[in-house]
């Protein structure tokens, strides 16, 4: 691998990062690399996550409050992550989520959520 030009480095502040609305009260503010994305999601509490997929590795990092996951086809595990937790799932590995408080969750992606970028995430904009 040849060295990377340094121009290419970019700088961000999350305040200066315009939110994305989508369902309910749900927002988001996304960093995009050409390998990885990172979104802080706002969740107020009951906010849902619809089950979904996708091919992109995640973590979720939770920053402040709480949100409960429930995984697979039929809900078969279920996980509540607080804040300071940091939750890996897997490439396409079912998942939906509901906010037990207002939230404050870190997501970083791999490869970039390209979905997200399009904005056809159908399944957060419903």
């Amino acid at each position: 691998m040849g060295v990377a030009d340094f121009k290419s480095v970019s700088h961000h502040r999350w305040d200066r990062i315009p939110e994305e609305s989508l369902k309910g009260t749900i927002t988001r503010r996304l960093v995009t690399g050409e390998r990885m994305m990172i979104a802080h999601v706002y969740l107020k509490k009951g906010d849902d996550v619809p089950r979904h997929s996708h091919e992109n590795e995640q973590l979720t990092y939770i920053l402040q409050g709480a949100l409960q996951f429930w995984f697979g086809a039929n809900d078969e595990r279920e996980l509540t992550v607080r804040a300071g937790e940091v939750l890996v799932i897997p490439s396409n590995v079912p998942h939906r989520a509901l906010a037990l408080e207002d939230t404050l969750d870190v997501d970083v992606f791999s490869p970039p959520r390209q979905d997200w970028l399009a904005g056809t995430d159908a399944y957060l904009r419903s």
